[in-house]
């Protein structure tokens, strides 16, 4: 009998190599088709009647502190077009607290959702023409811990985090989500986000490119980012909102006058400032009092236990005098993801809880979001735990009992990524009060960096869109024409079209 380990004929020997070649490219090309858990992929949904879903659906979670059991739970939408070679865009969406499946049913998803009609009916799931997911892969992750559907076992702990913990965390779920799915790997990787995400996504970045830098593996293939009305800096995000009013014609000329000349154009601070300074800005929140911060074009209706709650804040006297008013509430709050109370700029230190404040305005409904994201069979069908493991799902939670802004001024955090070659959009909805476009815009031009494209026009569908200037070391400033906060939501068809131009790396 022959043995094992007899030599192999010469001409096989001679075809070992090519043959080795031959079953590593397979097993490559298997590995782009396969190596997704197949236990985490999303078959149906309920309330999307169609055939199948448009493009491979995968969700759940993963652990990034063991000792806690801190665990985020994400859900990938895979492009539509290319996933083998599409971007993966990381999706967050801001607070902090806020779910990011305020992005996948409100903004830019795979889906348009329909109430169902009744109360506590599943929403019907429809097509949505301009989803990000036909030009990207998205992942929309609830973030920090005890956001959304990501949870903690010890509560006490984990939920006492801070700007610096959860880049830190968010980075821990990128290494470990490209090890569960190795095939995007080489696909370029950018990270989205809108409001207060415009402080996570800095922070976050950086971390990625440290652990790029310190040969940290997986090796991310990070290649940018983009920030839609994000909170960035205290001095220019809180002296926008008086020149947002006056370009807007909230208010008059001679209030423009007056402010200016009393508070020396620092508006954020003037509890420090003069007394005058004050009874100048308090004109200027009652003139614009009334207004739907988030869009100064929607209506807006406020709720009468706003006031109650006001009284009973523990909070500066200067963030309960904002947005007050007398309007009844028709339906539920939906605090649309957001930043901030109005003129109330990110401060550093412990951030007041949604609660807290009471200040918020509830101009929105979010309950299409609840019923679907509450129902068992929802749950059941994207891998999520049930509503009596972990509670119910809501759009912004006040389960963190400890939210710290201890990560400063994100304007350093710019200059060092784009710097580096990191290209960057910061894009804005010109009719958001809540983060004006004029800070995002004054904060820019502080970099110093050369206009490379000025100032101009950009267009979708043959109408004027927004503008866009261009600057070099790879930044790029948009305004979206007459969207608000949350720029999906309100311009899904000029969204996808930047969001698109800017992916592919061609002109908006």
């Amino acid at each position: 009998m022959a043995s094992c380990s007899a030599s192999a004929p010469s001409s096989a020997r001679a075809l070992a190599p090519t043959l080795l070649l031959v079953l590593l490219l397979v097993a490559s090309f298997a590995c782009r088709c396969r190596c997704a858990p197949p236990d985490a992929q999303v078959t149906r949904l309920p309330g999307f009647e169609g055939a199948q879903l448009p493009s491979k659906h995968y969700a759940g979670y993963v652990t990034v502190n063991e000792k806690l059991g801190s665990r985020l739970f994400y859900y990938l939408v895979q492009s539509e077009r290319d996933p083998t070679s599409d971007p993966v865009v990381l999706w967050l969406n801001g607070g902090p607290g806020c779910s990011s499946f305020d992005g996948f049913v409100y903004e830019h998803g795979p889906f348009n959702f329909e109430s169902g009609g009744s109360t506590g009916s599943l929403p019907k799931l429809r097509l949505n023409p301009y989803s990000w997911s036909k030009v990207s892969s998205v992942i929309y992750l609830d973030s920090p811990v005890g956001v959304g559907l990501s949870y903690a076992k010890d509560k006490s702990t984990a939920y006492r985090t801070g700007d610096l913990h959860t880049a830190h965390d968010l980075h821990t779920f990128l290494l470990k989500w490209f090890q569960l799915y190795p095939e995007f790997l080489n696909n370029p990787f950018y990270i989205a986000g809108e409001s207060y995400a415009g402080i996570y996504i800095p922070t976050l970045s950086h971390e990625v490119v440290k652990g790029i830098h310190d040969g940290v593996k997986p090796t991310i293939n990070f290649k940018g980012y983009m920030v839609g009305n994000g909170v960035c800096d205290t001095k220019f995000d809180g002296n926008a909102l008086v020149p947002f009013a006056h370009g807007m014609g909230l208010i008059s000329d001679d209030m423009y006058k007056e402010t200016s000349t009393e508070c020396q154009g620092n508006y954020w601070n003037y509890s420090a400032s003069s007394d005058k300074c004050g009874t100048a800005l308090s004109k200027v929140n009652q003139a614009i009092a009334e207004l739907n911060i988030y869009d100064i074009l929607e209506p807006c209706y406020h709720s009468k236990n706003i006031e109650v709650t006001r009284q009973n804040s523990s909070t500066p006297q200067s963030f309960r005098d904002l947005g007050v008013t007398d309007k009844p509430l028709p339906v539920r709050t939906r605090m649309l993801g957001r930043a901030w109370p109005l003129g109330a700029p990110v401060r550093a230190g412990r951030v007041p809880s949604w609660q807290e404040l009471g200040v918020a305005v509830p101009c929105m409904n979010d309950e299409v979001a609840t019923a679907w994201l509450n129902n068992d069979s929802v749950r059941s069908a994207i891998h999520a735990e049930p509503v009596s493991s972990i509670g119910p799902w809501v759009l912004c939670t006040d389960a963190l009992s400890v939210f710290n802004h201890d990560a400063g001024s994100m304007i350093i955090y710019h200059k060092n990524l784009t710097r580096q070659g990191y290209r960057a959009l910061i894009y804005s909805g010109d009719h958001d009060m809540c983060v004006p476009y004029t800070g995002s815009e004054a904060w820019i031009a502080s970099l110093g960096y050369k206009v490379v494209d000025s100032w101009r026009p950009w267009f979708a569908d043959e109408d004027v869109s927004g503008y866009t200037q261009v600057y070099d070391n790879g930044l790029t400033f948009a305004t979206i024409k007459g969207a608000g906060h949350t720029v999906p939501e309100y311009k899904p068809q000029e969204a996808l079209a930047f969001y698109s131009r800017w992916l592919a790396g061609s002109k908006l």
